[in-house]
């Protein structure tokens, strides 16, 4: 008995030792020890995935909150819980990945009192700050229901449409900055991927990517915990992912005609191949599929659609930091080992987050606000609200 718990005894002591060492060579020895970043490609994986990929996958929490809320559309309430613990979780990972990239975690403070107008990077730190404090306060009422204070879940239903209209001023600024940052470097980056209207891109797709990832969450969610959803849920949700996908990949292609680069997206060469795969691939064919009431009516094959469409648009997010920096500036770079366990690292720590959230807390529930609890609970079945 002894001897076979050893193995298993030694993979978990190596599963929290493996990150201890990356982050020790990290701060002892600097990024160069365990990146294979350089000055010609001063920005890699860390930043492609955690940061860029990461806060438009966290995007589900301010569009699902603003169209209940803001719009009113009901049938969207019972997977806001989920899409707001998805957003806050993600963008706390976010933070974790910025402060093992940038480093001195202990100057995090000073964007809040050291103003740089002119810097979109400060914007954006300022606005990931803020939002992440307003999803922690739209994630407060889940661990006050678990304890029974409903006194402040009612106090804080009344400030809800408060925290959403701040968490959608506040993502929209930022999602579309996260564009504008690449807008620096048109000599950089290749046609297919630069554009003056990267900022309005980045925010469409964001919107998408924000269904998307709810849609899959609440699907795979639910088979895990045993809950499910309203069919008409999963619909909407796909209907309206492939709306915002068809309305971006027009805008897309529009921009790049009145550019005059969109015979480059058909010369077959490696620019047109990552191009062809994030757009017509992973972006056009789900969106057609998911715009058929028929396909729509299976929740397996419109998770499978979102899925693909959430694969589509990180691609996308790495085109734009990595493969078309690499394509206009000629660097070459490949992410080390260490880049890619960090990214794995915390991915499955945002995962088991999120498990532990759906397993203690009251994650699905359709109640009258955001932050009240369920007014109709069934053990087994998410109902959707009338």
């Amino acid at each position: 008995m002894a001897r076979g718990r050893k193995p298993f005894l030694l993979v978990l002591a190596a599963i929290p030792a493996l990150p201890a060492y990356i982050l020790f060579m990290r701060f002892v020895h600097g990024l160069g020890a365990v990146t294979n970043l350089t000055d010609d490609m001063p920005w890699g994986l860390w930043k492609a995935f955690n940061v860029f990929s990461g806060v438009a996958l966290a995007s589900g929490g301010f569009t699902i909150t603003a169209a209940v809320v803001i719009f009113h559309l009901e049938k969207f309430r019972p997977v806001v819980r989920p899409a707001v613990l998805t957003a806050f979780i993600g963008y706390m990972m976010v933070i974790l990945s910025l402060v093992v990239d940038v480093g001195r975690p202990w100057n995090l403070w000073r964007p809040l009192f050291y103003w740089n107008e002119r810097s979109v990077l400060w914007e954006v730190g300022l606005c990931v700050i803020f939002y992440t404090t307003v999803l922690f306060l739209e994630f407060l009422p889940l661990v006050w229901e678990k304890l029974g204070f409903r006194g402040g879940i009612r106090f804080w239903g009344w400030l809800t449409p408060v925290f959403v209209i701040a968490g959608v001023t506040l993502s929209f600024l930022h999602q579309s900055s996260l564009g504008s940052v690449y807008l620096i470097v048109p000599g950089k980056l290749h046609p297919l991927w630069y554009s003056p209207a990267l900022p309005l891109f980045f925010f469409l797709s964001s919107v998408a990517l924000g269904l998307a990832v709810t849609s899959c969450g609440a699907h795979y969610s639910s088979r895990a915990f045993g809950k499910s959803f309203e069919p008409l849920i999963t619909e909407s949700l796909g209907r309206a992912t492939a709306v915002v996908m068809i309305i971006y990949l027009a805008a897309r292609t529009l921009d790049l005609g009145m550019r005059g680069n969109l015979d480059k997206a058909f010369r077959m060469d490696t620019a047109s191949l990552f191009f062809q795969a994030e757009t017509a691939l992973l972006g056009l064919l789900p969106a057609a599929l998911l715009l058929f009431p028929a396909f729509r009516r299976d929740p397996g094959r419109v998770a499978g659609a979102q899925a693909t469409v959430v694969l589509g648009i990180v691609l996308n997010r790495m085109n734009v930091t990595l493969t078309a920096f690499q394509l206009g500036t000629g660097a070459r770079y490949i992410p080390h080992v260490f880049e890619v366990a960090v990214s794995l690292i915390i991915l499955c720590a945002g995962s088991a987050l999120f498990y532990l959230a759906v397993k203690h807390l009251p994650v699905f529930g359709a109640g009258e606000s955001i932050s009240s609890p369920p007014a109709h609970k069934a053990p087994e079945k998410v109902r959707m609200g009338t």
